[in-house]
């Protein structure tokens, strides 16, 4: 299947200006392809501007609203909650994170729970933001609409979305900020979408089809009966999918993927997230030195190929983002003709 190289800039272009005919107003538009284009150029194209043809999609049927803005429903103290309404989740999520910046800052701690927004995108970009004001951050999210793609550890019926976790530290002028994001499925079901696309298989372990038998064929979740991912880790991944569902749809009232929710509301997340002030701890520096020294030790480690050293989580996106940049966005040939079926549709340039 080959690859086409796009600049990163000509895909911020056009996934602008095709959202702007979606309906976006000019900041709207501006957030949300940042976003996408930066997903892309982290290596995490699940996430990327490939997503446009369903946000598409969920804007014709009623289920996206274009130029929602995140509304608090309640502050006290340390804790809020924001309401999404279902409007573009990119956007509103960043600006509840400006919400938990705000209080985390005044009482050294946030939480934060989001309810009802549209697709929010890499999670890892919140973790960032948070770290970039200087805290640290917990985050948890579930998705609550459409037929549940992952399967519960021993299981081969859909009980979860590919509910992530996301945990992240501010860096130091030694060291670059921690940021880890995983889907707590063993892949994320944009990267089921990107190799169907590519006419890829998936690796090992990750899907089993209708029947419960193990597949690497993406396009088991493209035909019926429907296939299943499975969590990472078994028994653990499920166990943390469970939790983001408890915690983000339960305790955050974002609503969880039991059916006596609605089912098809198109992309719908919840996530509730933990910000910390360290500067409140270790006497005020925020163990930039203690982190220093253990990034040091983590590092340190001999590799098992010396061409690979060990990395620490948000460094591959470092390394990926910078090799992007100077040689283009791989677009699969899949997704290439759905960009440009939506270029035609909206009436924009192609990329």
């Amino acid at each position: 299947m080959a690859m086409i190289r796009c600049a990163a800039d000509e895909l911020r272009r056009f996934a602008r200006e095709a959202l702007a005919r979606m309906g976006s107003d000019a900041r709207e538009a501006q957030v949300v392809a940042d976003h996408l284009v930066d997903a892309n150029l982290a290596g995490h194209d699940s996430h990327g501007a490939g997503l446009l043809p369903a946000y598409a999609r969920n804007i014709a049927r009623g289920v996206l609203h274009p130029n929602r803005r995140g509304r608090v429903a309640m502050e006290s103290g340390p804790l809020a909650t924001v309401e999404g309404d279902g409007g573009h989740g990119q956007v509103i999520a960043r600006d509840a994170m400006e919400v938990a910046i705000r209080i985390a800052k005044a009482h050294g701690v946030a939480v934060v729970a989001l309810r009802r927004t549209h697709h929010i995108g890499r999670v890892g970009t919140y973790g960032e933001q948070l770290a970039e004001a200087g805290l640290a951050s917990i985050h948890f999210v579930n998705g609550n609409s459409g037929d549940p793609p992952v399967a519960p550890w021993g299981g081969r019926e859909g009980r979860f979305a590919t509910n992530p976790v996301c945990i992240a530290m501010p860096g130091t002028a030694r060291h670059a900020r921690f940021v880890l994001d995983f889907a707590t499925s063993r892949i994320a079901m944009g990267k089921v979408r990107v190799a169907h696309n590519a006419g890829k298989p998936v690796a090992p372990g990750s899907l089993i089809d209708a029947d419960g038998t193990p597949t690497t064929d993406p396009g088991t979740m493209y035909r019926a009966p429907r296939g299943m991912l499975l969590p990472f880790g078994e028994h653990k991944g499920y166990g943390l999918a469970l939790a983001c569902d408890i915690l983000a749809g339960v305790v955050g009232g974002a609503g969880s993927i039991q059916p006596g929710n609605p089912r098809d509301r198109g992309i719908v997340n919840g996530m509730l997230s933990i910000a910390i002030d360290p500067a409140r701890f270790a006497g005020g520096a925020g163990g930039e030195a203690d982190y220093d020294a253990l990034m040091d030790y983590v590092k340190g480690c001999a590799a098992i190929d010396p061409a690979t050293p060990v990395l620490v989580a948000g460094e591959p996106e470092r390394i990926t983002r910078e090799e992007r940049l100077r040689d283009g966005v791989p677009v699969d040939d899949g997704t290439w003709r759905q960009l440009a079926e939506l270029a035609t549709e909206l009436g924009v340039a192609k990329p």
